[in-house]
């Protein structure tokens, strides 16, 4: 049975953001992800997680300039500094709420940019922050999007993203397996999944088209979940989808992984 997380970016946004936790809580997720932590003060976090017994599954490092447009920061040249400072913040964060699993985002990949300084880039970038990552135990991620939705965005291919890993070389660094985003770019998820099992470190689900829950669109998630059952995958699966009405009146596919 999968163990799911409730991504509270993205559900349960008809009340504030600090009341998400309880919201989650209540729905019946014992965890819950986020995009970022950083516009809000530890202690409070890590209140709402302790008070409504949930564990933080996911977050991501600092993108760079998320309003203006950024999407990370990890494969661009001259920006190698400020990567290095958010990874030290990351870390800051991850001590006070517990979170085990941190998302490094590409990044744009800037018109005309030569590919293999983006991807030396990233690649370097990916060292420091495995390295920093390992001393506290943690597993850091990277994420394929795709280019429908994020047009640009560095990362966008399975194998991509495993030939990235293996140039690092860090036994802490895996994929970040996003179910659409994979639909989107490579049809059915299944293979990628039985594939590259043993390299990945966090699932999260939405149908496609659309982006919303488990069963508005074409994805067979039962035949899906049966497979991680089958295949032993003991990590969170991350609902980060956008519900088609309500939070709450689109988790009918989910109580039974609630229960």
């Amino acid at each position: 049975m999968p163990r799911l997380a409730a991504n509270i970016t993205f559900m349960f946004t008809e009340v504030e953001f600090l009341d998400r936790f309880r919201c989650a809580a209540a729905a019946g997720f014992s965890a819950v992800e986020w995009h970022f932590p950083y516009d809000h003060v530890k202690r409070e976090l890590a209140s709402r997680l302790a008070d409504n017994g949930l564990t933080l599954a996911l977050f991501n490092l600092p993108p760079g300039d998320w309003d203006g447009g950024e999407h990370g920061i990890a494969c661009l040249p001259g920006r190698v500094a400020e990567f290095e400072d958010g990874v030290g913040r990351a870390m800051v964060y991850a001590e006070a709420l517990g979170c085990r699993r941190i998302n490094c985002l590409a990044g744009l990949a800037p018109d005309g940019a030569d590919d293999g300084a983006l991807r030396d880039t990233f690649i370097a970038n990916l060292r420091y922050a495995a390295g920093r990552a390992a001393e506290a135990g943690i597993t850091l991620l990277i994420e394929p999007i795709n280019t429908r939705d994020m047009p640009g965005f560095y990362l966008n291919r399975g194998d991509q993203a495993i030939s990235i890993i293996d140039a690092v070389g860090a036994a802490n660094l895996m994929l970040q397996y996003d179910v659409y985003h994979m639909a989107v770019m490579e049809g059915d998820p299944a293979p990628g999944l039985e594939t590259n099992l043993d390299r990945i470190g966090h699932i999260q689900v939405a149908d496609n088209p659309g982006r919303h829950e488990p069963g508005t669109g074409g994805i067979d998630f039962l035949r899906l979940f049966d497979l991680l059952d089958r295949l032993g995958y003991g990590g969170w699966v991350g609902c980060e989808y956008k519900p088609a009405t309500t939070t709450a009146e689109g988790l009918g596919w989910a109580e039974p992984y609630l229960e």
